[in-house]
């Protein structure tokens, strides 16, 4: 049982940040086509977070 337990959570730890990170951009995705203006401010977050966090990992090496 404790084999199931530590697969699962060595899955999430490896693909828990990409889905985070691309349902991030995909809601600020949605926001900047049916949110008004208050949905332009999270468009831009949703859409810059994985710009940023490349641009973070690239410098960090």
């Amino acid at each position: 049982m404790s084999e199931v337990r530590e697969r699962r959570a060595n899955w999430w730890r490896v693909f828990g940040a990409p889905i985070v990170i691309g349902v991030l951009s995909l809601a600020g995705l949605l926001s900047a086509l049916l949110a008004g203006d208050p949905g332009r401010y999270f468009a831009w977050f949703g859409v810059g977070l994985p710009i940023a966090i490349v641009v973070w990992a690239y410098c960090r090496k």
